[in-house]
């Protein structure tokens, strides 16, 4: 199976009850909690084009490159995920990042991963593109930030 399609999406969220509800409504606000998410590694195939948010079927099995974090009250925690091509188009690489650091921090270690994995590959990436969410966790509540990169056939 090599996708065709990859759009990417975030949510944040607190709840009093628990992380998973927190992560429910993550997911929910990201537009993808109606799917049985599969997390895979990190590799743009060919050819595979971006494309805007669709809805995918309840219950469908969906691959994703996920960054997840939670968080307690008073916690600051972020969540994100860089992505670039090979400059000739041969392939992309997805980099994660998450945990208790704000938008700054978040974006230089998404840019440190992504550049380390072209570096380990031996081959120069074009532009890169970012999406996170940070959040500062509210009193008497659990939270959850995640982005995600959706693959679509």
């Amino acid at each position: 199976m090599i996708p065709k399609e990859f759009f990417i999406t975030s949510g944040k969220a607190t709840s009093p009850v628990s992380e998973l509800n927190a992560f429910d409504l993550a997911l929910k606000k990201a537009g993808i909690a109606q799917c049985n998410l599969v997390p895979v590694s990190s590799i743009l195939p060919p050819g595979c084009k971006e494309r805007k948010w669709r809805k995918i079927t309840a219950g469908a099995i969906t691959h994703a490159v996920i960054a997840r974090m939670d968080g307690d009250e008073g916690t600051t925690i972020g969540a994100g995920i860089a992505w670039a091509w090979e400059k000739d188009r041969k392939y992309g690489l997805v980099a994660e990042a998450h945990g208790y650091m704000d938008l700054k921090a978040l974006r230089e270690t998404l840019e440190w991963k992504i550049k380390e994995m072209a570096k380990i590959r031996e081959i120069e990436i074009d532009k890169i593109s970012y999406r996170t969410e940070v959040l500062r966790v509210s009193m008497d509540n659990y939270g959850c930030v995640i982005a995600t990169l959706v693959y679509t056939l």
